[in-house]
């Protein structure tokens, strides 16, 4: 018999880009003190934690936490490249679900540098070459950083089966930035228009310009989730809690699909989403609102489909007729994104949690998404690992 998992608290610190940011172990620290103030809890009762970061050494999971307290628990480093935090988070929730602890955190960092992505270690097979080798056969364009490639390829796929124009992801650019403008913890809080985005640099012409990437950040996110008798025992508030979670990885349709879509990680969101709402007994027409993985415009929008918000090829209209907003169908990203906020991999996933958080309590202030009583998460990884994640108000 598994126990209830709640959420009992968030925190996170407003991420920067990389030159501006402090060293890593005190951007975590100041989360993790964040969450631990939110939770009303000192570190001493935290009886397992999971560390997520993309860039750094090993055990550096234990350098952030030792700035806070060396109290002896087990400590696991987490790496799952942008899915990171959402699998520190799925780790601690199973610690939890399971009875092998009841009060756990789930902590994730970034120190980031300046440009595209790139492989730290050389001198052996990428983890990537499966996929760089199929984006070479269906996309090209190798002078474009591949990143880009990935996910601009993807959207591409979508433009070409549908005739989805360039200004639909323009348009999410600029509803992100809506967003984000009323979050103070967000990157980017300048107010964007449509025209505007189509006028930044061209990224990779007819396909993407600047705004619909989202850029290099560093930062810190954390979460203490534990039981309900946990929660009980020590007055804590039991407001929000873990309803279904799902993680899937690659199955061969990645690469024998031929489509980049599917490269990006197309069924593995599906497939996770179908999941969560069988265990759940929900549909996506039951959600409230959702934080997703926009790491481009482009994954937002294929995105809205593989989660089931709207119709395979009715992503277009989903984002014309305004269904991704406020006064639409769901709210996506009222963060602000990935794209407004900045994307720290270790942190991402739980800076999405700490948003929905408090969606779900009723705290966002200006961005709260009215009557928010179910609230859904996607954070993707290249490599590949989806995780998605059901919270509910209690």
């Amino acid at each position: 018999m598994t126990q209830d998992v709640h959420v009992v608290g968030v925190g996170m610190i407003p991420f920067t880009k990389p030159g501006a940011n402090l060293p890593y172990p005190q951007m975590a620290a100041q989360a993790l003190n964040a969450a631990l103030a939110d939770a009303g809890i000192g570190y001493e009762q935290v009886q397992q934690a999971y560390v997520g970061y993309v860039y750094g050494d090993s055990t550096a999971g234990q350098r952030a936490l030792y700035e806070v307290g060396m109290t002896g628990i087990p400590v696991v480093n987490v790496n799952n490249n942008c899915s990171t935090g959402s699998t520190a988070l799925f780790l601690a929730r199973q610690a939890v679900a399971s009875g092998a602890a009841d009060c756990v955190l789930a902590l994730g960092f970034e120190h980031m540098s300046p440009g595209a992505l790139g492989a730290v270690f050389d001198d052996r097979p990428s983890p990537f070459d499966r996929f760089e080798a199929i984006t070479d056969e269906l996309v090209g364009n190798e002078q474009v950083p591949l990143a880009l490639r990935y996910f601009g390829g993807a959207g591409l796929a979508h433009m070409q089966q549908y005739g989805t124009q360039l200004s639909t992801f323009a348009k999410i650019r600029a509803k992100a930035s809506r967003h984000a403008s009323n979050n103070p913890v967000a990157l980017f809080r300048t107010v964007v228009t449509e025209d505007e985005v189509l006028a930044t640099p061209v990224m990779w012409p007819g396909v993407m310009t600047r705004l619909m990437a989202c850029p290099p950040t560093c930062g810190a996110a954390a979460a203490i989730v534990c039981s309900a008798g946990f929660a009980q025992r020590h007055g804590l508030d039991r407001g929000v809690r873990i309803k279904a979670q799902a993680m899937t990885t690659d199955r061969p349709v990645s690469f024998e699909a031929r489509d980049m879509r599917e490269v990006v990680g197309f069924s593995m969101a599906r497939e996770a989403a179908q999941k969560v709402y069988e265990a759940a007994g929900v549909g996506p027409q039951d959600i409230d609102v959702v934080e997703l993985h926009d790491c481009f415009a482009h994954n937002e929008l294929i995105s809205y489909e593989a989660l089931g918000l709207c119709p395979e090829g009715g992503a277009e209209k989903f984002v014309v007729d305004g269904d991704n907003t406020y006064g639409g169908k769901v709210v996506t990203n009222p963060s602000g994104g990935l794209l407004s906020k900045g994307h720290p991999l270790g942190a991402t996933g739980l800076a999405q949690c700490t948003e929905l958080v408090q969606q779900l309590r009723g705290t966002a202030d200006k961005r709260q998404v009215e009557g928010a009583r179910l609230a859904l998460q996607h954070n993707l990884g290249l490599g590949g690992a989806c995780v998605v994640t059901l919270y509910e108000r209690v």
